[in-house]
């Protein structure tokens, strides 16, 4: 539970040890035991951008990742705090803080890449943290997220056309949402002249060019990878904080000695990741907890560290083969435990038994469904239905068991008196058999009283009177007050209650039988319905996915026809330039040879000439395109979230 966690300060997850990534095992046993959904906040950035300061306000504290005082970076690898996640109890915060990128000391900018990937990779919101303002060097800084395809695997068989941006909806489910914090923002934050907000500063900075040179494919591939990756962002300019001089104090600094301003912007950035950071979840929309996290920690490094790269599907197949078994082992164990609690043996009835059995099974059901995922065979749910079946047949031979073992002690102790009688040789007189019949009949009365003998009653009781037939046969025939017509009729009689009992036994098997059948039916109508549920809960999941697939591609699709629009109109410009020189021209070889021939009165079209010229320039210059590109703009945006939600209820009808 997140009120259980208790980690004062930071552990190191993953050390970068002489330029090797090393998992720490005592960090995945904390992890490990966090049995709540995660949500996983890192941070990057180059080394010395105050990114522990960040991740220290989201933990509530002042100090806890090291701030450094110099210019070395102290982050060494990936550093990990979690705490209760504020204002929700059933949930862990999980703060990655990563070593600097660019650390002049390390020199490595192949590890650099592996941290910035597995930041992308483990969690659930992404922090890009850098100095000044967004210009084309801060662009260039972020270089690595132009390699993420390169680094990063959705398929373990991509298609063959694949490629960084044809695939970028496919990895849009898995990455996290970024927010790019600016620090020591100094700029007038304004945009042609006008205020702007944080998001129309990142946007504009994510503008691009149009143009297909190389310059041009330079400038644009870092934007258009994130704006293709990362739809979902947010950026926060930040003042400094305080003073040049004062900087190395700011750990040990009260909120009242820091700049208000700086303040302010501090506490709505951790709001924003409070309110809008969700729990890590894997393809398919399954949550991970802590013990998921820890399992692709493992996975992930370990690729890394074999020379491979990542992959996603690859990964998600081994955490489901890991999880399903596990949750079969836990559903069993569960299951164990409750009909250890619950079944008293012996049952008087095998119903007795098998309705105990119902409820813990369908406990068991509940504990494998809400662990297992992506079981799309049903795989492991049909090991555990078969587990389960083993164990109750298991139960019901202990049950068997118990009741033969109290019923023979019963019938030991009722029939030691007849016993005793046998061996003195008690009924071998004359009219001895009749005393005989009568004690075991006594025996047989007195034994059907009894409670509590379980589900063998009237096996073992048959088996009784089978091991007394030799004996009572004996008896009779040496019984010399009866006849042999007498001897015979009670012989007869025997056998006719032997075959009576027998033939009651074999319909109480029947009758079980048909029980244990009637159960095998349920436990799988049960087993169906749990899977329709899990199936519908998955459905949804999905369909998320698809959406947000979905509303990236229709981005793009929005875009391209920006661009489209572009180019159109950049060309139609050149026609129109093209006709304006040809009129101008035009209107100017008239007016010389007006002029020429002394018709001054024709002179005001000197004005038209001026007027044209006039609107060529205007057609030269930007404003035009781009106050005909935002109209266009607004009208695609309109559209947009109508075309999205229709394609979100078309699915859905589709799917239903």
């Amino acid at each position: 539970m997140a009120s259980e966690i208790h980690m004062p300060n930071p552990v190191c997850l993953i050390e970068n040890r002489d330029r090797k990534l090393v998992v720490h095992q005592e960090a995945l046993q904390l992890l490990s035991g966090i049995h709540q959904p995660v949500v996983v906040v890192a941070i990057v950035g180059l080394y010395r951008t105050g990114k522990s300061y960040l991740m220290n306000k989201l933990a509530g504290k002042n100090s806890g990742f090291p701030l450094g005082s110099t210019v070395q970076a102290n982050t060494k690898g990936i550093w990990m705090w979690c705490v209760p996640y504020p204002g929700r109890p059933d949930q862990t915060l999980v703060l990655l803080d990563t070593e600097g990128l660019g650390d002049v000391e390390k020199g490595d900018s192949q590890n650099d890449s592996w941290i910035f990937v597995l930041a992308v990779l483990l969690s659930s919101t992404l922090v890009y943290n850098s100095i000044g303002t967004i210009d084309q060097h801060a662009m260039d800084q972020l270089h690595y997220v132009t390699e993420l395809t390169e680094r990063i695997k959705f398929k373990s068989s991509p298609t063959e056309n694949s490629g960084a941006l044809e695939d970028s909806a496919e990895y849009v489910r898995f990455f996290p949402t970024f927010i790019w914090a600016v620090r020591d923002f100094s700029l007038q934050l304004e945009l042609n002249g006008q205020p702007c907000t944080d998001d129309e500063y990142l946007e504009n900075a994510l503008k691009l060019k149009i143009g297909q040179s190389r310059e041009d494919q330079v400038f644009n591939l870092p934007r258009e990878c994130i704006r293709l990756f990362f739809p979902a962002r947010k950026c926060f300019l930040f003042e400094r904080p305080t003073n040049r001089k004062n900087l190395h104090r700011l750990e040990e600094m009260e909120e009242s000695e820091l700049e208000a301003e700086f303040v302010e912007q501090a506490i709505q950035f951790c709001r924003h990741v409070y309110k809008t950071s969700k729990p890590k979840t894997v393809p398919g929309g399954h949550v991970v907890n802590g013990r998921l996290l820890a399992n692709l920690v493992e996975t992930y490094v370990g690729t890394i560290r074999s020379g491979g790269v990542p992959c996603m599907e690859n990964a998600v197949l081994a955490l489901a083969h890991m999880e399903n078994s596990a949750a079969v082992l836990e559903a069993t164990g569960r299951y164990m435990e409750l009909m250890d609690q619950k079944l008293k043996l012996p049952t008087e009835t095998l119903q007795e038994l098998l309705g105990i059995h119902a409820k813990c099974e369908d406990e068991a059901l509940q504990v494998f469904m809400a662990r297992a995922f992506k079981d799309d065979q049903q795989q492991f749910q049909a090991e555990l239905m078969r587990a389960l079946a083993q164990k109750k047949e298991a139960y019901c031979r202990q049950n068997e068991l118990e009741s033969s073992k109290r019923c023979k002690a019963l019938l030991k102790r009722l029939s030691k008196e007849q016993e005793n009688r046998i061996n003195k040789a008690f009924y071998s007189r004359p009219g001895g058999y009749q005393d005989y019949f009568n004690d075991l009949k006594t025996v047989a009365v007195r034994y059907h009283q009894e409670s509590g003998k379980g589900v063998m009653a009237e096996s073992e009781v048959e088996q009784f009177f089978k091991d007394q037939e030799a004996v009572g046969r004996a008896i009779l025939q040496s019984d010399e007050a009866l006849t042999d017509k007498e001897k015979e009729a009670e012989g007869a009689r025997t056998r006719a209650e032997v075959a009576e009992r027998e033939k009651e036994i074999q319909k109480q098997k029947q009758a079980e039988l048909e029980q244990k059948l009637e159960d095998q039916k349920r436990s799988y109508e049960a087993n169906i319905e749990y899977l329709k549920e899990k199936m519908e809960k998955d459905r949804e999941k999905l369909l998320e996915e698809l959406n947000k697939m979905l509303e990236n591609k229709l981005w793009q699709s929005h875009e391209a026809n920006i661009e489209y629009l572009k180019k159109k109109m950049e060309k139609d410009r050149e026609k129109l330039l093209e006709e304006q020189n040809k009129m101008i021209e035009s209107k100017f070889q008239e007016q010389k040879a007006l002029l020429e021939a002394g018709f001054q009165d024709h002179a005001a079209q000197l004005k038209e000439i001026f007027l044209l010229r006039k609107e060529s320039e205007n057609i030269r210059t930007q404003d035009w395109i781009a106050s005909m590109l935002n109209a266009a703009s607004n009208i695609f945006s309109s559209v947009l979230p109508v075309l999205i939600n229709g394609r979100v209820r078309c699915h859905r009808r589709h799917k239903h």
